[in-house]
């Protein structure tokens, strides 16, 4: 199986052929689902990669800190799978793509249950209802320590995206009482939905989402503390669903491009994971149609290729003889 090269030199020289072949990338636009997020520099772009080994190599604006946004769904998800087991959280929560956008409605009415799966915006809000803790203040602590641990440092929310966030999120409180209507949602929908947007304003950075995806991908161990933070059986489940649905509507077409489970953020960044060899994190922001990373798509595709990541690559065996196919 091919590994990230043990050269940091090899992959640094990658990394920084990538950065410099999609710097002039152009196309895509900011966010405007929030306010705070159209006033971004579309200019910032940063590639950071995290070997299950614990090495680390990054260029560009690879530590600049912007709101983690729905790349914090697969953790989330990992979190309470952990507290209530993978039976329980798949059972209420789904992990079939919706092939909807990542905010519909609609594929929440058309499931007699209301399941959808944890990388849309519903059935993020659902693994938020299945936080534990009797208070607000001990579930939102679960989850700060809990996303920290798979980042290797202490994050921090941005005040202001979760204030501005706070006052235009009408979409999600829509699909918060939508699920509790329906009786999906036991918790507090006013309060699911604060937790969920605070959670999405953590503040993260390249280097992060890559060090957060080599935890996954080395089964629910930081590489770089050493401490785990989920079994590994729930750090297959979250790769696996990822894979599913990571990047919304195109997790096909990225699957087929880039052979790795991921998942986007609006805010621009995009979390990688290969098993067993690492993590790619990207930060970007203009998106595509779909609200995914313009740039960060291209690096992934790139660099899986380049580092040996793509999941459904096999070197073909030397010593297997090819023959062809006898004439019809």
């Amino acid at each position: 199986m091919m590994t990230i090269p043990d050269d940091p030199s090899e992959v640094q020289q990658l990394i920084n052929h990538a950065h410099a072949d999609f710097s002039g990338e152009s196309s895509g636009a900011v966010s405007t689902v929030y306010p705070a997020l159209a006033e971004v520099d579309p200019g910032l772009f940063g590639i950071a990669v995290a070997g299950t080994g614990g090495q680390v190599s990054e260029v560009g604006d690879s530590r600049l800190l912007f709101a983690i946004m729905s790349c914090a769904k697969p953790f989330l998800f990992a979190l309470v799978c952990q507290a209530h087991g993978l039976d329980h959280v798949r059972g209420r929560i789904g992990v079939n793509a919706t092939g909807l956008p990542f905010n519909s409605l609609a594929a929440v009415e058309r499931d007699a249950s209301s399941r959808t799966n944890p990388m849309v915006n519903a059935g993020a809000l659902m693994s938020t209802g299945l936080v534990p803790g009797a208070s607000p203040g001990i579930r939102w602590a679960f989850l700060l320590a809990g996303l920290s641990g798979f980042a290797g440092r202490p994050l921090e929310v941005d005040a202001g995206t979760y204030a501005s966030a706070s006052a235009s999120n009408h979409r999600n409180r829509a699909l918060a009482l939508l699920l509790t209507d329906r009786g999906a949602l036991d918790a507090d929908p006013e309060e699911v939905t604060d937790l969920y947007t605070r959670l999405c304003c953590l503040e993260v950075s390249a280097a992060d989402l890559a060090i957060m995806g080599a935890t996954l991908a080395a089964g629910g161990v930081n590489p770089v503390t050493g401490i785990r933070i989920v079994d590994a059986e729930v750090a297959r489940a979250t790769i696996a669903v990822m894979a599913v649905s990571g990047l919304y509507e195109t997790s096909g077409d990225w699957l087929l491009d880039v052979g790795l489970p991921g998942k986007s953020g609006i805010g621009g960044g995009i979390v990688t994971v290969s098993p067993g060899k690492g993590g790619l994190g990207t930060y970007a922001p203009p998106l595509d149609a779909a609200g995914n990373s313009v740039k960060g798509q291209l690096v992934a595709r790139q660099l899986a290729g380049a580092l040996g990541l793509d999941i459904f690559a096999a070197a073909p065996d030397a010593t297997v003889r090819a023959v062809d196919p006898p004439d019809a």
